[in-house]
């Protein structure tokens, strides 16, 4: 079985694609035909990191070739667990199921970053599910020796599947040491030019030991490394993923379809299987084809928001609070962050101005309040014998929540055109904490 297993993950693999971060990632023919399909293609068309490159301007590298990094890694680790026990557990057809589901676990991914995330739309991962049981991906999968089911079960922790072999498979590509953060915080670093995201893939990869119901334990010796990757993360958040100018150009975005989808000018399905041109061209054809004696404020407003970003007219920031000065508990502060409150919030916010002197409207104010995110820590520490959290690490989880907790700043945007009419941060604070603490109940 050990032989077969490892032959599953060595023989045949003779297809080199050239990659920036990794040199040669060596395929099977078969599995290379994967990223010659339209659904893969579709992810040569979608920047990783999407507006981030207004900042960075290196950072124009795509899901597609953090895809193929995904499953390069992903083929490593499983050669290692494999070499130290897990073939008591693995099948030839999971194991390529496993790979595939490494390459295309961002089929479903929306364009321009996480602009979508907060709308009701089906995840991104149940998304990629369907893709891969719908035809070409469900043959062109099959045909490398992968079960398609499977496959999209890995990726969609929605399906309702069950199994060993899945829930290990599941574990290794979502967790603390998983293949997509390792990939992504090395190869953001390197196309951002920033030194926060690099880390020691074969050192980690070495130290990695397979448990069924955990996928991969550690022990002490990568500690230093766990630490180092939620620091990292930490940081690449804080200087990269959410720069106050990133964050605008998203909010921007993620207006304009908010105001798109509640006039009706758009539907949820229209936004799916888009990339960023066609995410672009949508809002702006939606803008030149409205009948604007029906629907004049929307779809004007729209159209130069769109045409704001594509000339780098970002909103500007006039105000940057951390959300513990607010004064609100933290699920106060969830209700507030509701996508549907926002618009209310800036005509409020647009209106408080207003008695101020300045002719302002809720369409040139953008709040915006960060997605809950998440430090993934869940490692067993083989020759501790405790969870990481509990560990000699000095990321103990109340320090990994007050990094979390200081990424967390609310900011107000605002129209460029009246920047030089903004001067006083103090009062905007005050309107802000008026506003909020009047919409937190």
């Amino acid at each position: 079985m050990k032989r077969s297993i490892e032959a599953s993950l060595i023989e045949d693999y003779n297809h080199p694609v050239r990659d920036v971060l990794w040199g040669h990632v060596y395929m099977t023919d078969k599995i290379a035909r994967l990223t010659e399909s339209a659904p893969f293609m579709r992810l040569n068309r979608i920047m990783q990191l999407g507006p981030v490159y207004l900042v960075y301007p290196g950072a124009t590298h795509t899901r597609a070739s953090h895809s193929i990094g995904v499953y390069h890694i992903g083929r490593r680790l499983l050669q290692n667990l494999a070499e130290k026990g897990a073939c008591e557990w693995l099948t030839h057809e999971g194991v390529k199921s496993f790979l595939a589901a490494c390459l295309l676990h961002d089929l479903g991914h929306f364009p321009y970053t996480h602009s979508l995330k907060e709308l009701s739309l089906t995840s991104h991962e149940a998304l990629t599910g369907l893709i891969i049981l719908t035809e070409p991906m469900k043959s062109l999968v099959g045909a490398t020796g992968a079960n398609p089911f499977l496959t999209a079960a890995i990726v969609d922790k929605e399906s309702k599947a069950e199994g060993v072999e899945l829930h290990f498979y599941r574990k290794l590509l979502s967790g603390a040491l998983d293949p997509d953060k390792l990939d992504y915080l090395n190869r953001d670093a390197r196309y951002c030019g920033v030194p926060y995201g690099a880390q020691d893939v074969d050192f980690i990869l070495s130290r990695l030991h397979p448990d069924k119901e955990r996928g991969a334990d550690i022990d002490s010796r990568l500690i230093p490394n766990v630490e180092s990757i939620l620091f990292s993360k930490y940081l690449m958040y804080r200087t990269v993923y959410w720069h106050r100018q990133v964050r605008a150009a998203t909010a921007m975005v993620k207006k304009a379809l908010i105001t798109s989808l509640e006039s009706g000018n758009l539907s949820n399905e229209a936004l799916y299987n888009l990339d960023d041109t066609s995410l672009f061209s949508l809002l702006m054809n939606n803008y030149r084809h409205t009948d604007l004696q029906n629907n004049e404020s929307g779809a004007i407003f729209n159209g130069s928001l769109i045409d704001a970003i594509r000339e780098n007219k970002i909103f500007t920031v006039i105000a940057e609070i951390p959300s513990e000065k607010l004064n609100i508990s933290d699920q106060e502060l969830a209700i507030i962050c509701e996508i549907s409150r926002r618009a209310r919030l800036e005509d409020q916010f647009a209106s408080e101005l207003r008695k101020t002197g300045l002719e302002i409207t809720g369409e040139d104010i953008i709040i915006d309040i960060p997605e809950p995110i998440s430090f993934e820590t869940g490692l067993y520490v083989l020759d501790e014998g405790c969870n990481f959290s509990s560990s000699s690490s000095a990321f103990k989880s109340e320090m990994v929540d007050s990094l979390i907790h200081t990424l967390y700043t609310i900011r107000v945007f605002i129209n460029q055109k009246y920047k030089e009419n903004m001067k006083t941060f103090p009062q905007v604070y005050d309107i802000m904490s008026r506003i909020i603490n009047a919409n937190k109940i």
